[in-house]
């Protein structure tokens, strides 16, 4: 194995502890005062959802082998219980960061704007009967009370539900446990005023009327609770006999997996938390006492109030990708040349397009396409599914196991069949995570693939929110490439030598290794040595040991991690020449980029996959060079400005601990601005006035996870 003698425990960041402090990162978004307010409501909001799937990945996969009595330490030398005992002093720390953020200084800036959130009992002093009128019409009929005694059981919560739990006394004295979940189809926020800017909580108008649900029942004390269940699914895809089916079953089982967390309000009746917490068997430590609403989710849904527009980000527009100025036709454009795109800053509609005019064009004859994560009403499925009632032959693999989007997969799956396309479900044993579309057409000389390749998924949606790159070529080495990769994924067996890219499980593990140990040896000559890598977790050992060896040879190492980094920069006799950035934005930075000096015959790489075991070990990904003179220097650009940020970006140092780039003196420099303004010069100076669609940012928390998925 690579860097056998770095291998230990002490060299290692743990891969959860490091989850979290992402996640701080986030939250340390919501209070950066260069942040507009509804920002900063945005960052809250996607913090929460951050925990949310934290407590139902990362600590449900704990608890599971905490049961099954494992303990074999991590790779950072903790055990499962060890991991668990760091996870909850953390996590609890950073919930009340959480809350003292939003009642301290959210809350208190949204009143300066005349934004107001009122509580029960001036909504009862003032609003009383303008929201029983809303509660009879619109809530009511929506509501399930359920109490529990005897003939019924304590009910199944539903993951992630917001609920109400209360003690009621029945007509013969004896007090028993109910309680009310709190719709999730109905606003959470509801407007008391015209203008939207008195408002109040959906849960704090139901418990106005919690007597209507009770009638003649004297209500005792009530409360708001909300639970996190394990949803990291495991199932025997070898024994399936339908994946699909076999999918769609553990995604409803995920419902009800094992409670993992209890939130409950910090004022919370003593007897109402000692029932939960045996009725739901958490332990002490599960529990979060929350001074404020429960779940965060809906800071992010301020920013729908009109005229808060001052207060966001202005909303900026993708311009047309430079590499396709002039061009009318994508086919034409490629044959010409290689396309690099940069996403979200250019526009993604080529992509569409590209699949779009496939459908259409009567020279395709075959559309080939990997798709991980879609929108929900996404163009492109449209536009596969047209090319298959076209006659042309169609080939899809849709990965149904891509975590939480199984069910929206699955729809699209069953929909690409009927329209008559063949479609694979995924491959036994692994995900397919490659971003990779081939379309055959016969050109005048003759039969040509074209290719695009990319780093971010096929969602239109995203493709607005996160940084990605792609390229579209024609060369025929990349067609054969893609031909071999679509084979062996349809088919059965390993496809031959590929010509130009590398691909995981079989290859591309030895591919980073080999070029991060050829680095090293270009300095062990005495040569200068640099990698570049930019991607959303580090955290496999042997890559790591493989990048404390080049340090240690004299190779420079910038790192540009976004979320999970194992690995310790700056350690004396370790990695004195590891320098490791993370920058959370406005953006989502999302781009796999892999740069190796090589002696100055400098090596460009794009990939799908982040440096984590299971992006090279246990899934499908693709890594392919970008040849083109230009291209290469126009990403070296875009790393040299990541690496220049001193605005959004944050250092870490051995421990693990991040701090902001300090900017003081220096010239400010914030990436994604820069790249923003770079792409709408491009066109200003091209003189075209081409409209293209208005880009929202950071409207999908659930997308901003750790891990890059």
């Amino acid at each position: 194995m690579v860097g056998e003698i770095y291998n230990k425990p002490e060299n290692l960041i743990s891969r959860e502890l490091s989850w979290l402090e992402f996640d701080q990162r986030v939250l340390d978004e919501a209070v950066d005062p260069k942040n507009p307010l509804m920002e900063r409501g945005k960052f809250l909001s996607i913090t929460s959802s951050n925990l949310d799937e934290f407590f139902m990945v990362r600590v449900g996969s704990l608890k599971d082998a905490i049961h099954s009595e494992i303990t074999k330490p991590d790779p950072a030398g903790l055990t499962p219980k060890q991991q668990m005992k760091r996870i909850a002093v953390r996590a609890h720390t950073m919930v009340q960061d959480q809350y003292e953020i939003y009642n301290h200084s959210f809350i208190p800036m949204l009143e300066k704007q005349g934004i107001r959130v009122i509580d029960k009992k001036e909504a009862k002093e003032v609003y009383f009967d303008a929201l029983e009128d809303y509660f009879d019409q619109e809530i009511f009929p929506v509501l399930t009370p359920m109490a529990v005694d005897p003939g019924r059981p304590f009910p199944l919560i539903l993951n992630r539900s917001l609920n109400i739990a209360l003690r009621i006394e029945k007509e013969d004295g004896e007090p028993i446990f109910a309680t009310v979940q709190v719709p999730s189809v109905l606003d959470r926020l509801v407007p008391l005023s015209q203008d939207r800017r008195t408002m109040i909580l959906l849960e704090d108008i139901i418990t106005l009327f919690l007597d209507q649900l009770f009638p003649n029942q004297k209500i005792l004390h009530s409360t708001y609770y909300r639970i996190t269940r394990n949803a990291d699914m495991e199932f025997k895809e070898e024994d399936a006999p339908d994946l699909l089916e076999e999918m769609a079953r553990s995604v409803k089982q995920r419902k009800w997996g094992q409670a993992v967390r209890l939130e409950i309000s910090q004022d919370a009746p003593e007897e109402i938390t000692r029932y939960l917490k045996k009725a739901l068997e958490v332990e002490e430590k599960d529990i979060y006492y929350i001074n404020g609403p429960l779940d965060l989710g809906f800071a992010s849904k301020f920013a729908k109030i009109p005229g808060t527009e001052d207060l966001q980000f202005a909303s900026i527009w993708p311009q047309e990708p430079a590499d396709l100025f002039d061009e009318d036709d994508i086919f034409d454009a490629i044959r010409k040349k290689d396309i690099l795109m940069h996403h979200p800053y250019e526009s993604f509609d080529p992509v569409v397009q590209f699949v779009a005019k496939a459908a259409e064009d009567p020279d395709v004859l075959a559309i080939k396409q990997t798709l991980y994560r879609v929108s929900g009403q996404s163009p492109i499925i449209r536009a596969l599914a047209q090319a298959a009632e076209n006659g042309k032959q169609v080939t899809v693999l849709v990965e149904v196991k891509a975590r939480f989007d199984e069910e929206n997969n699955i729809h699209w799956a069953r929909r690409l069949e009927q329209a008559g396309c063949h479609v694979i479900y995924g491959l036994v044993g692994l995900k397919t995570h490659c971003k990779i579309t081939l379309v055959v057409r016969r050109d005048e000389d003759g039969i040509r693939r074209y290719v695009h390749m990319g780093t971010g998924n096929y969602n239109d949606v995203t493709a607005r929110l996160y940084t990605d790159l792609g390229l579209f070529t024609c060369k025929e080495a990349f067609g054969m490439d893609a031909s071999y990769l679509f084979n062996s994924i349809s088919g059965y067996g390993d496809p031959p030598d590929y010509y130009k890219v590398s691909t995981a499980p079989l290859g591309l593990r030895n591919a980073f290794l080999d070029l991060i140990r050829r680095e090293k040896e270009h300095a062990e000559r005495g040569e200068e040595a640099h990698i570049i890598a930019k991607c959303n977790s580090l955290l496999d050992t042997e890559i790591i040991c493989a990048l404390y060896e080049a340090s240690n040879a004299g190779v420079e190492v910038d790192l540009i991690v976004r979320g999970i980094c194992c690995i310790r920069p700056g350690k004396p006799g370790l990695s004195e020449h590891i320098h490791v950035r993370s920058i959370v934005g406005w953006l989502l930075e999302h781009s796999r980029i892999y740069y190796f000096l090589n002696g100055g015959q400098e090596e460009i790489y794009l990939s799908s996959a982040d440096w984590m075991p299971r992006n090279l070990d246990r899934r499908v990904e693709l890594m392919f060079p970008v040849e083109t003179d230009a291209h290469k220097e126009r990403l070296k650009g875009i790393l040299e400005t990541l690496l220049m940020d001193n605005q959004k970006a944050r250092v870490m140092d051995a421990e693990g601990v991040y701090t902001r780039v300090s900017d003081q003196g220096e010239e400010h420099v914030n990436a994604q601005d820069t790249f923003y303004k770079e792409a709408l010069k491009a066109v200003k100076d091209h003189n075209t006035n081409q409209e293209t669609a208005v880009f929202q940012p950071m409207r999908a928390p659930h997308e901003e996870s750790a891990d890059g998925e």
